[in-house]
């Protein structure tokens, strides 16, 4: 029998990593889990994810009626029950907003692949959602055409929403992939990002198949698995461009080229610095 109390405990467990890794400023996140077929356990409204108690957690069913609880329910929790009404097996949901993850969803800048191994393995594609406003079914929706394909999404301007079996398998998946946008950040910063060749990311995928995990690229024909196929129309609709971490193409021998677009990228940079000091030199 499941101990829902128990079940608070570790949302609430939860609610402490989230505040002490920066993922969740004041009252920001929400946490869910699937406590049966019609009832979900939700953290409640305007309250530090870092200092909740069982009591405070509350229950709704799965179309966001509220049953329980002393504290109102997130507004945000239509989200949640749209990843478990899409797939079932999907117990628990967590919402934060990880400082360099959401970096990536505030710069309309898609996550490469082909650079962690850990990364290809466990994440894979990380898709980025069209931004729509927090808290109703309009929000909820912007995840649909990517629930199956991922278990993290970055929601455009917002911050990030991963799931999972359990409450912390959930989590980590918004651990790990800010971690990897904090590596490419620093990575940039140094000068590059050094990609695997085709086969070295081919020979990951290979190794994720035999391990039993599904990945869409696998199943997509004279697809390039460096280049983000999987997610790329859906980029065309958000607004998202491929800019400072546009993926390598391939060469012959298997050996990455340089990105293309980094030339591109420089010259718009340069131009923006210029208008800059010239309004700048406008106000002395």
């Amino acid at each position: 029998m499941l101990n829902i109390h128990k079940i608070k405990q570790e949302i609430c467990e939860i609610g402490d990593r989230l505040y002490k890794k920066g993922f969740a400023a004041a009252n920001d996140g929400n946490i869910t889990y699937r406590v049966s077929e019609k009832e979900v356990v939700c953290t409640p409204t305007m309250i530090s994810k870092g200092f909740m108690k069982p009591d405070d957690l509350c229950v709704v069913d799965m179309e966001g009626n509220q049953l329980s609880g002393k504290r109102k329910r997130t507004s945000e929790v239509m989200l949640h029950l749209a990843i478990m009404k899409e797939r079932p097996e999907i117990k628990s949901v967590v919402h934060c907003h990880p400082p360099h993850a959401t970096a990536f969803g505030v710069a309309h800048e898609p996550v490469p692949q082909c650079v962690l191994p850990e990364v290809e393995i466990f994440l894979g594609d990380v898709p980025i959602t069209k931004y729509a406003i927090p808290g109703g079914q309009e929000f909820a929706d912007t995840i649909l055409p990517f629930v199956k394909k991922s278990n993290v999404i970055i929601l455009a301007n917002h911050g990030t929403v991963s799931f999972g079996e359990t409450v912390e398998r959930a989590y980590w998946w918004t651990e790990v992939l800010d971690a990897y946008c904090r590596i490419l950040m620093l990575s940039k910063g140094l000068g590059r990002v050094n990609y695997f060749t085709e086969p070295e990311a081919k020979g990951l995928l290979d190794l994720k198949t035999q391990w039993g995990m599904q990945d869409p690229r696998t199943e997509i024909k004279n697809c390039d698995i460096c280049a983000n196929d999987v997610f790329r129309d859906s980029w065309k609709a958000t607004g998202v461009a491929q800019t400072a971490f546009v993926p390598p193409t391939f060469k012959n021998n298997g050996s990455a080229a340089p990105a293309a677009g980094i030339a591109d990228q420089e010259a718009l940079i340069r131009a923006i610095t210029d208008r800059v000091l010239a309004e700048l030199s406008k106000r002395k």
